[in-house]
């Protein structure tokens, strides 16, 4: 006997089912099955992929959804007496007809009935939609059967002649047998129901898990999403309205809830064989549905006069209707006439160009999407809006250049069109495009407008359990330890790279071909991690246990996200095409299939993705306005400016686009660019793989090495890269001009070459040799060519690409080059969030002379901004706790009535609703008011004696009163007399000392995030210079290709400033402490216990300078994991004084002179102390240097000292 499972959920029954489709398929082919359903809880997320692996298994794919049905969809407000009460019902799609109707409804739950976590259907929406679909009488929690339960059965064959009088002969009784007392109530209403009314019986299995030994995975499963122990006892028996009782968890009732077997679901309906049979039936009303469908672009509307073609054309067995051939005499109108702009002159060979990609596109029917893009590009353009200049291999056509969809000419830096679209294959054009950040939801908002609401949607995404977080996620739900889940979860080699997976780890050999080491690459040691991982997962104890149930939930789905750049636009109503759903994260549509498969589902995906280099652009080009009424177009600046070339040449790219790297910055002063190609190049080579060739590179540029070619021919496509093969193209364009290649099987050679394609390889080898030889080539030189291609061509880089970004590093050099402080200003307003990032910028600032000053009342902009004498600004927005309406309310003021003359002035003109206490309070901490000299920060906070109420709101009261005055006096008859006119008396400020310099840089890191005016290390500059040899940035820090920090075993010396401390008790009951130390660079955390927590303690404290010495080590008992172990803790304020031997001063020659000795001599004779003075002389011409050491002199250390070293003498010294 057959029997098809029609009720079974998969894992997209997010956190409910546990059945992966490629394991159910598998198990029902195993069966001989012939048929499937997918009818997953509320959505249709897997349904794509389960159409597309039951065709690929000859198993009929049945799509199917099991609903949850309300009394009204519309209704989401609910009280303790009236709850939402939800039932199930199950409905399968017939034919095309019913999978409509049930996308339909599937997204009209999100769209109209989304309540909580469940997108809802009703009873209206049924009936609407019920053509081309079956139902059945479903489970336990389905209407009918709630019904006889809670009403009786004359309440229930009232509900059950509703769905036989809707559905008629695709109406099914259903029935399920899991041991459930309910159960056997409700089958036997039902079977009278399906023998009184002629109704067939079905039966099912409500299938959440593949095999029987999943039901513990499963279980934990349900404990993931309800975030339960398993160890909390489960409520089986709990009644929907109540719901589940207090110190109880949601559970299935047994362990039978599986994709049972034929003859397993024979023997349990032993006494209704037909129930088997009649699923037959089922199976052969339905047709089997493809869900994969051609491309359909929304109708671009055109001028009429380029409507000429009425009829449709077949290219071979494509066929271009009227519309798609009419836009493309469109397309090709806005080309040409592009061109003309773009290009001087349109030579013979850009027109010849220009044809075969239109006569390309025409082919393939895409004019209509090169039309869409270049048309929300240009308006975007228009709405003010930075668009990159192009992304990828889309700027390799000259078409989308000539139409303003990219901005590199192709022609120009070799780039190629077939590397985009290849004439001898159809593939979807992919046209990705970068906006500023703010700039990308206004072209979005405008591709909704144009199109419709309901043809946009963003893209679904599926978050799966990885490794490690399925064995972190089943150890919570299991009581394992959290110490104990940690060890775990980092026994999984995890680089990026290794794509690892539990079943890797658990599964693959341990040596030779296809093991771990060969094929991920994996280190010795993690290789001994895995072997440790193999001897846990065998034991028996909890860990064991948590390991196996990882294994068995790893990849399954979690949750869904959003695309964070994916778009798709469609030709009509979307929910007519796809199913969608909707998100609390998003106002748009949201598809339920994913990226990579939703173009075979029939509708085009753009990604529109918001590049933060593009909005600084746009920010510091605002400034530069502002500041100096230029107009720069940042295209069309001149790509060899000495300036740009010399701050690469220098290695001071910080804040530059893709070059910010120290292995970057090290390669641009060996490699001296001086070619906008150079850094094209570069931009390729840096990144694992052909950064090895880096070294040959630079040397062949600078001359140290001869540049050779195998065969003269391949110099034309190779100079520009000094005889190195950087690019894809080159690979491209080599094999066309030496084996005589298409265009087309260029591409695909390419392609062949980086996805390591081995059977077209060795045939298009072939073609290559023939080619070659018949060119009269030298066979040997072209065999050492083809080898050299393939080691290389896994590589090799898009130009196109690279052309793009390098394209926008070079524009953000130009913008620090010529605007260094409107550029770091733009970059620091980017960075507003990161404290990390916002302080290195900081330090940038310092190192290129730019003063970055506090907030400042009379000078802020929102942001960051430059002042007239070229100084950066803090933005008012950045103060915490200012309010963006009091922000914009004091800039406003400020516009309309000119600066603020004094506090009271400020106070008042602003609007006191908006700029409260607490505003103006963060602004005086921050130093905003610092610009009005007649009070000091510290008064602003503190009330005179004998009288309560800080000055701040004694300044509140004063402009509340002055305004309550002028508008009595606007009343009256004395109006006239003016604002002159008032009598109020202004309060006076308490005569206090002010602040010391470090309670006012605490207060400035409290309100604003970190220190602006200083830095609390400021004193200790030359004992962190001298005396320590690591910043804390980098004291854990480890290289790429390494696998411990590369202090590691190294005595380290660090100093800072404490900045939190807690006092902690371990299990064993003895005290540790968690502190945080932070310098220039960056903070970090450090922890001491046993003798060393008594011994320094008291050291601990915050705000406290110390100097640390100690190491980088293993953990113990933990090989992989690295710690820093403290030796000893100094006072940072004592240091000097113990450890400055010598002051070692550096001179030049040309700097002594008798006027200069002079004043040394003073300086040393004001400083006396215990220190050495040596001198060392230097002779710029010769380079010959002598070491001095001073008998007569010895000095103080001081920064006193110091600052007239370094100032007034200005000479170069270290210390000891």
């Amino acid at each position: 006997m057959q029997f098809s499972h029609l009720h079974c959920h998969t894992q997209f029954s997010l956190l409910d089912g546990a059945a992966d489709i490629k394991k159910l398929f598998k198990k029902a082919k195993e069966d001989k099955m012939p048929a499937v359903a997918i009818t997953d809880h509320g959505n249709m997320f897997g349904v794509f992929e389960f159409v597309a692996e039951g065709n690929k298994q000859g198993i009929k794919p049945i799509v199917g959804c099991e609903f949850y049905v309300v009394e009204d969809r519309h209704v989401r407000q609910f009280t303790k007496d009236k709850k939402d009460v939800r039932f199930h019902q199950l409905l399968l799609a017939k034919d095309e007809i019913g999978y409509k109707n049930l996308v339909k409804m599937c997204s009209l739950g999100f769209m109209e009935g989304m309540y909580g976590k469940y997108p809802r259907i009703d009873k209206e929406l049924i009936v609407q939609y019920h053509h081309g679909l079956i139902a059945t009488t479903c489970c336990i929690g389905a209407m009918i059967p709630k019904a006889i339960i809670r009403h009786g059965e004359e309440a229930a064959e009232k509900e059950f002649r509703w769905w036989l009088d809707l559905f008629g002969d695709d109406f099914y009784v259903e029935l399920q047998r899991h041991d459930i007392r309910d159960q056997y109530i409700v089958n036997e209403v039902l079977i009278k129901f399906a023998r009184k009314y002629n109704v067939k019986i079905i039966c099912s299995n409500d299938s959440h898990y593949v095999d029987r030994d999943d039901w513990n995975a499963h279980d934990i499963l349900l404990c993931i999403n309800t975030g339960d122990k398993q160890s909390t006892p489960s409520a089986k028996d709990f009644d929907d309205e109540k719901g589940i009782p207090k110190g109880s968890r949601f559970a299935f009732y047994n362990d039978q809830f599986y994709f049972k077997n034929t003859s397993e679901m024979l023997q349990l309906f032993n006494d209704l064989p037909e129930s088997l049979d009649n699923t037959n039936e089922i199976v052969d009303k339905i047709k089997t549905l493809d869900l994969r469908k051609d491309i359909l672009l929304p109708n671009f509307p055109i001028p009429d006069e380029f409507k000429t073609h009425t009829l449709s054309e077949m290219v071979g067995k494509k066929e271009l209707t009227a519309d798609v051939l009419n836009q493309w005499e469109y397309l090709r109108h806005l080309t040409f006439e592009g061109a003309r702009k773009k290009y001087e002159v349109v030579t013979p060979e850009i027109e010849e160009r220009l044809n075969f990609e239109l006569q390309t596109i025409r082919n393939m029917g895409f004019p209509g999407y090169f039309l869409i893009v270049a048309d929300f590009i240009d308006a975007g353009r228009k709405m003010g809006v930075f668009i990159g200049p192009g992304r990828g291999s889309a700027a390799g056509s000259a078409v989308a250049y000539a139409i303003g969809i990219t901005n590199i000419d192709p022609v120009k830096y070799d780039l190629l069109f077939e590397r985009f679209l290849n004439p001898d294959r159809i593939s979807m054009p992919d046209i990705d495009t970068d906006f500023d950040d703010d700039g990308r939801q206004k072209v979005i908002d405008y591709v909704v407008k144009k199109y419709g609401y309901n043809q946009v949607a963003q893209i679904v995404t599926y978050g799966t359990m990885a490794a490690k977080s399925a064995i972190k996620d089943v150890a919570r739900v299991m009581d394992l330890p959290l110490p104990d889940a940690n060890m775990l979860a980092k026994l999984v080699p995890d680089k990026p790279t290794y794509n690892m997976t539990l079943n890797r780890i658990f599964t693959a050999p341990l040596e030779g071909e296809g093991s771990l080491m060969k094929k991920e690459g994996i280190s010795p040691d993690e290789l001994e991690n895995v072997k440790r991982m193999r001897s846990i997962a065998l034991g028996n104890d909890l860990q064991a246990s948590v390991l196996q149930e990882a294994r068995r939930l790893e990849g399954t789905v979690r949750n869904t996200g959003i695309h964070a750049a994916g778009i798709i636009i469609a030709p009509s109503d979307l929910t007519e095409i796809i199913p969608v759903s909707t998100s609390k994260d998003s106002d748009f549509l949201i598809t339920q299939y994913q990226g990579k498969i939703i173009e075979d589902a029939g509708v085009i995906k753009m990604d529109f993705l918001g590049l933060r280099n593009l909005s600084i652009i746009k920010e510091a080009l605002r400034m530069i306005k502002n500041n100096y009424d230029r107009d720069i177009v940042i295209d069309d600046i001149p790509l060899d400016d000495p300036k740009v070339f010399e701050l690469f040449q220098r290695g001071e790219t910080n804040a530059i686009f893709q070059f910010e790297s120290d292995g970057m910055k090290k390669y641009m002063r060996d490699l001296i660019p001086d070619r906008f190609e150079h850094l094209i190049a570069m931009n390729a080579l840096y990144r694992p793989g052909p950064i090895a060739y880096i070294p040959n590179f630079i040397r062949r540029k600078n001359g140290q090495e001869e540049v050779t070619y195998d065969l003269p021919e391949l110099e034309e496509y190779l100079a520009d890269t000094y005889g190195i093969t950087v690019y894809q193209e080159q690979v491209m364009l080599l094999s066309q001009k030496l084996a005589g290649f298409t265009k087309g099987q260029a591409d695909t050679l390419r392609k062949a070459m980086g996805k390591k394609q081995i059977e077209t390889l060795n045939k298009l080898k072939g073609d290559f040799m023939k080619g070659g030889t018949e060119k009269g080539l030298d066979a040997k030189k072209l065999e050492k060519i083809w080898t050299d291609w393939e080691a290389f061509a896994s590589y090799a880089f898009n130009k196109s690409h690279s052309t793009c970004y390098a394209f926008v590093a070079y524009q953000t050099a130009y913008l620090k080059a010529h605007y260094p402080a409107e550029y770091m200003a733009a970059v620091l307003t980017s960075s507003l969030g990161s404290i990390d990032k916002i302080t290195f910028f900081m330090e940038e600032c310092k190192n290129l002379g730019l003063p970055v000053l506090g907030p400042d009342i009379n000078e802020s902009e929102r942001q960051f901004s430059v002042n007239k004498k070229g100084e950066i600004r803090f933005g008012l927005a950045g103060v915490k706790g200012s309010g963006d309406a009091a922000v914009e309310s004091i800039i406003e003021e400020r516009a309309k009535g000119g600066p603020f003359k004094d506090v009271f002035d400020f106070m008042t003109r602003v609007n006191l609703r908006t700029v409260n206490k607490k505003t103006l309070e963060s602004l005086a901490y921050a130093g905003a008011f610092d610009c009005f000299g007649e009070y000091h920060r510290a008064q602003y906070f503190t009330a005179e004696a004998g009288e309560t109420g800080s000055f701040i709101e004694k300044l509140i009261r004063y402009a509340n009163n002055y305004h309550a005055e002028k508008s009595s006096a606007q009343a009256s008859l004395f109006g006239m007399l003016g604002d002159s006119g008032s009598t109020l008396a202004k309060p006076k400020a308490a005569d206090i000392a002010p602040w010391d310099d470090l309670a006012k840089l605490r207060y400035e890191q409290e309100v604003v995030g970190f220190y602006i005016s200083g830095h609390p290390l400021d004193t200790f500059r030359a004992e962190l210079d001298n005396f320590c040899n690591c910043t804390l940035d980098k004291v854990m820090e480890i290289n790429e290709g390494e696998r411990a920090p590369k202090y590691y075993g190294k005595d380290i010396n660090v100093a800072g400033i404490v900045t939190s401390a807690q006092e902690r008790m371990s299990k064993n009951g003895s005290l540790f402490m968690i502190f945080k130390i932070e310098d220039y660079q960056g903070a970090m955390e450090m922890l001491i216990g046993g003798e060393d927590y008594i011994r320094f303690k008291n050291y601990l404290q915050i705000g406290q300078f110390l100097y640390i010495k100690g190491k980088v080590q293993n953990r113990w008992k933990q090989e992989d994991q690295f710690e820093f172990k403290i030796s000893q803790i100094q006072l940072l304020p004592e240091i000097m004084e113990k450890m400055c031997r010598k002051i070692k001063i550096n001179l030049t020659l040309d700097q002594i002179d008798a006027q200069f000795i002079h004043v040394l001599n003073d300086t040393f004779g004001s400083y006396p102390g215990g220190c050495q003075v040596s001198m060392t002389v230097k002779d710029p011409e010769t380079h010959l240097e002598v070491e001095m050491l001073s008998r007569g002199y010895r000095v103080a250390p001081s920064n006193e000292l110091f600052k007239v070293l370094r100032g007034s003498l200005g000479v170069k010294f270290s210390l000891n």
